[in-house]
């Protein structure tokens, strides 16, 4: 069994990133720009958003984070997204979700310049992505595709199963696997809540994708000698130690752990290179601007 180590890939990328960050600064261009806008007061996004300044200075890249209160109008948001779209200094643009529950997640996201989203949630970059077109790709699975490249895993006629199917991460997934490239060229089932006969259909998989938010949902028992098992699942359960709480995935890692050929741990397997995707993606739409 070998552990699919997130956080060691994701700093071997990031090393990537650095230089070529120094090349542009060294040649008297400006580093890449990402801004971030976060709405409300929500514990969890101001986490995220703190990795992801976190990781922008690690790179070398420039960021910006622009708070706005909880009761923040719909009309002051649309502006401010369109300002950013029209800056020349920005190359990158992200909108922490959730957002206010005023606030229609769907009109902001469509709101934002396709060739600045690079959490890869406009319809435009969905539409370029589903139909194997140059894309910025969701981060986390953007993330697991890379992983799965490095550790040089084999897809091609695999037999996959993606548990989930939300529009950031399963939906995304399945298709990716799915399409004629590498890592691609697998059989895909798409798995949810009404899916039934779920551990009959995933016992047959040579790839699991693990995305359904329900904490060591994925047991031995549904697992075959040999199988590929990623885990996107984080939740905190609690616990008889100093923080009163520990975090798991959607995979009993302890047994399935036992059966997987490759897996990947919670934390440190999926979440680095979620985070280190959306670097990437910024990246990407520096080296776009340049054409």
């Amino acid at each position: 069994m070998v552990i699919l180590d997130g956080k060691k890939i994701s700093q071997e990328i990031k090393k990537e990133i650095s230089e070529t960050v120094k090349s542009i600064i060294a040649s008297g261009k400006p580093a890449p720009h990402l801004a971030a806008i976060l709405a409300g007061n929500d514990g969890a996004s101001e986490t995220y958003v703190g990795h992801k300044e976190k990781d922008c200075h690690e790179v070398g890249f420039r960021s910006t984070v622009l708070r706005f209160p909880d009761s923040v109008s719909r009309n002051e948001l649309l502006s401010e997204i369109s300002r950013l779209n029209d800056s020349d200094d920005i190359t990158g643009l992200i909108v922490q979700l959730p957002l206010p529950k005023h606030i229609s997640e769907k009109e902001i996201i469509e709101a934002i310049n396709p060739a600045k989203d690079v959490d890869g949630f406009h319809p435009v970059n969905v539409g370029k992505m589903v139909t194997g077109l140059s894309a910025f790709v969701s981060a986390t699975p953007y993330g697991i595709i890379e992983l799965m490249k490095r550790y040089a895993i084999e897809t091609a006629g695999k037999n996959c199963v993606v548990l989930g199917r939300s529009n950031i991460v399963g939906r995304p997934m399945a298709n990716l696997l799915s399409q004629k490239a590498y890592p691609g060229d697998c059989t895909v089932t798409v798995c949810h809540s009404r899916t039934k006969n779920i551990r009959e259909i995933c016992v047959n998989a040579d790839i699991i994708v693990a995305a359904l938010g329900v904490p060591e949902f994925l047991t031995a028992d549904m697992v075959k000698e040999g199988a590929v098992v990623i885990d996107v699942g984080i939740t905190r359960v609690k616990a008889d130690n100093k923080n009163g709480f520990r975090l798991v995935g959607d995979v009993k890692f302890d047994t399935v752990s036992e059966k997987a050929s490759f897996i990947t741990p919670v934390p440190g397997g999926v979440g680095p290179m979620t985070r280190v995707a959306l670097l990437k993606n910024t990246l990407k739409a520096y080296e776009a601007k340049k054409q």
